[in-house]
């Protein structure tokens, strides 16, 4: 899945360090009017003002963010089946975002907004401290080579500003397919002050996340999948 982050900024050229790369994809007709059409009944436009969650989902219940949902599967699936929970994904490429969107129509699905947006700028500005009740990130970009892993999402700096996003006891979970990404988000979120780590180290997957295609295909490759669930302190 895609994610977004403005992480440090490169002196030398005076250009943020970005976890995200836009990729000059395809679009299928369908993504594109998801894109268009399905985005002026789903989508948020980015502003920077905090949200009223009641106001813009008209009830006022729980809040889940979700940064970098690919093409929108999980998404989709994981708010099927938690009719009464609100969804605010957050995603970059554009065909992702005509994918949910379609899949939103398709499935009659009320409860997910939709913002086109580097999550960064969305966090700091469109959401309020305290005021999610969880956050996901499922297999965000491993940045595999070494000299890449700056640009990895999972950054101290990122941690601390999630975290204060949480409402007391909200969870942030994370998933990859990357062992040695894995222990570096292991080893971020535990020096994190607000978060506490809800199992020894790794967590089994919880029931609300769906295993996905991609996720079976690499089991079968030998892959190992490792969920992280932190829960905030308070």
């Amino acid at each position: 899945m895609a994610e977004t982050l403005e992480e440090t900024t490169d002196t030398s050229r005076h250009r943020p360090i970005r976890s995200f790369v836009i990729r000059a994809g395809r679009m299928s007709p369908k993504q594109e009017r998801g894109l268009t059409e399905g985005m002026e009944r789903h989508g948020l436009t980015y502003a920077p003002t905090p949200l009223d969650f009641a106001k813009i989902f008209s009830r006022d219940t729980a809040t889940i963010l979700e940064i970098g949902f690919g093409m929108g599967t999980t998404t989709a699936e994981i708010a099927a089946a938690h009719h009464d929970t609100n969804y605010l994904a957050v995603e970059v490429h554009p065909p992702g975002v005509g994918s949910l969107c379609n899949l939103l129509d398709d499935q009659s699905l009320v409860n997910v907004k939709v913002i086109q947006h580097d999550a960064v700028e969305v966090l700091n500005h469109m959401i309020a401290p305290g005021s999610l009740a969880g956050i996901h990130i499922y297999f965000p970009d491993p940045w595999h080579k070494a000299r890449h892993n700056k640009r990895r999402l999972v950054q101290p700096p990122l941690v601390a500003l999630l975290a204060s996003r949480l409402a007391p006891s909200g969870y942030l979970h994370l998933a990859t397919d990357w062992v040695p990404y894995a222990e570096h988000m292991l080893e971020v979120l535990s020096v994190e002050p607000l978060l506490k780590n809800t199992s020894g180290d790794y967590a089994p997957r919880p029931p609300w996340r769906p295993e996905t295609k991609f996720e079976r295909r690499g089991l079968k490759l030998g892959h190992e999948v490792r969920d992280l669930l932190f829960r905030k302190v308070g």
